[in-house]
């Protein structure tokens, strides 16, 4: 069974960094792709940037060159450097992976406010 599990947010000032990561428990290695997306509040859930299994990336143009995402096999896990945040980076962020199911982890709150 997957379970992904995020960390790492929390409060930040505007221009500052978070890093967020995502431990995945079973099937990491079947994963085609995995990705970070994020919520707002009275907005859609978006894809804020995704990783292929050979790590391919690709990223939203509202964080392109802002944010940062990377895997570690090893610990079947997959980050996302967020760096120069803006307070309209402000959602709940979740870890997906795609095999043949849709799997999302739980979210972590990311709140850019001085």
């Amino acid at each position: 069974q997957v379970q992904l599990v995020e960390s790492g947010g929390g409060l930040v000032q505007p221009g500052g960094s978070l890093r967020l990561s995502c431990a995945a428990s079973g099937g990491f290695s079947s994963f085609v792709f995995m990705a970070w997306y994020r919520q707002a509040p009275g907005k859609q859930r978006e894809q804020v940037a995704r990783i292929s299994s050979g790590g391919s990336s690709f990223y939203a143009d509202s964080v392109k060159g802002r944010f940062t995402i990377s895997r570690d096999n090893a610990k079947t896990s997959i980050y996302l450097q967020m760096n120069s945040l803006k307070r309209e980076d402000t959602a709940v962020y979740y870890c997906y992976a795609r095999n043949l199911q849709d799997h999302w982890g739980q979210g972590t709150q990311v709140t850019v406010s001085s």
